[in-house]
């Protein structure tokens, strides 16, 4: 439950662009975790549409405002883990213009505080409502009331400036890193549960000797169908593991080259991937987790019914893997010219043309599936073009950006494992025994994704390039 707090990260989005009154006066015990943390953005009528949000933010005086308004979905939006919660809440300045850009963030604390840091009267924002959840039952998610009592609901507009959708987005982008995190440990951990059960469980004969009546049981894991879920699973975690990784490490150079906006480029441009393709097929691969127990699976004597529960909102909270996949395309790609991913596709070259013969296999299907991917690009960009003359040819467009965040993350996740394979073939030349079975894991995984996962791309290449929109002249009716 505490990884639902977040008084750390929202601290350290003050700390970047609250006023240097508001950084003494609220950033240290949210840093110091004795203070949670919100982000305050979905309303009733306004979820993925942020822009529509209706919450008002009356001024009083300097940054003072009062807000009111519902907000609903909030993470941890009424808790007892900590003494005070700090809610970063979007909200509308009266006369403000409409969209994302009429709107302002403010500091609302549930607890007001004094300026010696004690907490003083309780603030105007109640929780209104628990929701009740299929999964994530170690987090209040709340509805959120602003002004709705004599007490009025008292913000503070971060940072002294109406700039609230830019300063939002920091939370936003570290959040999005965050359910990537959470998403690629939930699959890791019902792999593992997975693998042990697989290990353990007695059931049939060995394949070819099915017929012999007399032939003895086997451990599941000796069957093919189990090794190639089990395959499945792994090669998804340790592959987006290492884009999460790689990530990680490119926002690290961000903060040691602040001068180099290649490094913001490549980040905003890895950042759908690591929250919306890892969201996505850890949702999925966990019902492959769950398969692997059978009829044991779908009982909750073992985990893998809650982790399937509580991975599914990952493809939902902080931008839709929809959301996800448009972003990626029209502000990551199409806005950026195609420079960055023209970068990063340089960088999947160089180890499509270089390496050992060992995985002369692996580095073509590598090449053919970034070919197949680029092909993608080309045709949505043309579509995108097209729109110019003809608005609708954007639906062409839509119909295939999910494909598109598939295709891009796979290309770039079938690299970062080739890499590690050619790393763990060298490695294995002077390893003792109990490495072995590590490097030899670490190439298997390579080899299963090149050949598996890989050429499914080229299909979704001739969905996009074959796309005539019939599916958008459908009346509503017909569905």
């Amino acid at each position: 439950a505490y990884f639902y707090v977040s008084g750390g990260l929202m601290g350290l989005v003050l700390y970047m662009v609250g006023t240097t009154e508001q950084q003494e006066r609220f950033v240290k015990p949210m840093i110091e975790n004795r203070w949670g943390g919100t982000m305050v953005l979905t309303e009733p009528d306004a979820g993925s549409d942020v822009g529509a949000g209706t919450t008002k933010a009356i001024h009083v005086e300097g940054d003072v405002y009062h807000l009111e308004g519902i907000k609903r979905f909030i993470t941890s939006g009424e808790q007892d883990y900590s003494d005070n919660i700090i809610h970063l809440v979007l909200a509308r300045p009266e006369g403000a213009r409409p969209g994302t850009k009429g709107l302002s963030m403010f500091i609302v604390p549930k607890f007001h505080v004094n300026e010696d840091g004690t907490l003083g009267d309780r603030n105007g924002v109640f929780a209104t409502n628990v929701e009740k959840k299929m999964g994530l039952k170690a987090s209040t998610t709340c509805e959120l009331s602003f002004g709705t009592t004599e007490t009025p609901a008292v913000g503070y507009l971060v940072g002294g400036v109406h700039d609230g959708i830019r300063q939002m987005f920091h939370v936003i982008e570290s959040a999005r890193m965050l359910i990537g995190t959470k998403s690629i440990a939930t699959l890791s951990t019902g792999y593992l549960n997975a693998l042990e059960f697989a290990n353990e469980r007695v059931q049939s004969a060995d394949l070819t000797e099915a017929m012999d009546k007399t032939a003895p049981r086997v451990t599941i894991i000796s069957h093919p169908n189990v090794r190639r879920m089990l395959m499945l699973q792994k090669s998804h975690v340790e592959g987006m593991r290492a884009l999460l990784y790689f990530t990680a490490w490119v926002q690290d150079q961000k903060v040691r080259f602040p001068e180099d906006e290649a490094w913001d480029a490549l980040d905003d441009l890895l950042l759908p991937l690591v929250k919306g393709y890892s969201s996505e097929k850890a949702y999925e691969l966990l019902a492959q987790s769950l398969q692997v127990f059978g009829g044991s699976g779908f009982l909750q004597d073992y985990p893998i019914e809650q982790y399937i529960r509580d991975a599914k909102i990952d493809t939902l909270y902080e931008g839709t893997t929809g959301i996800q996949g448009l972003d990626l395309f029209f502000r990551k790609i199409i806005r950026d010219q195609g420079k960055t991913v023209t970068k990063l596709a340089e960088r999947v070259l160089e180890v499509v043309k270089g390496g050992s013969d060992e995985f002369s296999v692996e580095r073509e299907l590598l090449g053919n599936a970034l070919e197949n991917t680029q092909g993608q690009i080309g045709a949505l960009v043309g579509y995108a073009m097209a729109s110019q003359e003809d608005p609708t040819e954007l639906y062409k467009a839509g119909l295939h950006t999910n494909h598109l965040l598939e295709s891009l993350s796979e290309v770039v996740i079938g690299w970062l494992l080739l890499r590690h394979a050619e790393i763990a073939h060298e490695a294995l030349a002077g390893s003792d025994e109990s490495d072995r079975a590590f490097y030899e894991g670490k190439i298997a995984s390579a080899r299963f994704f090149a050949r598996n996962v890989l050429p499914a791309i080229e299909h979704r290449r001739r969905l996009a390039e074959t796309e005539t929109g019939w599916l958008m002249d459908l009346p509503t009716e017909s569905f």
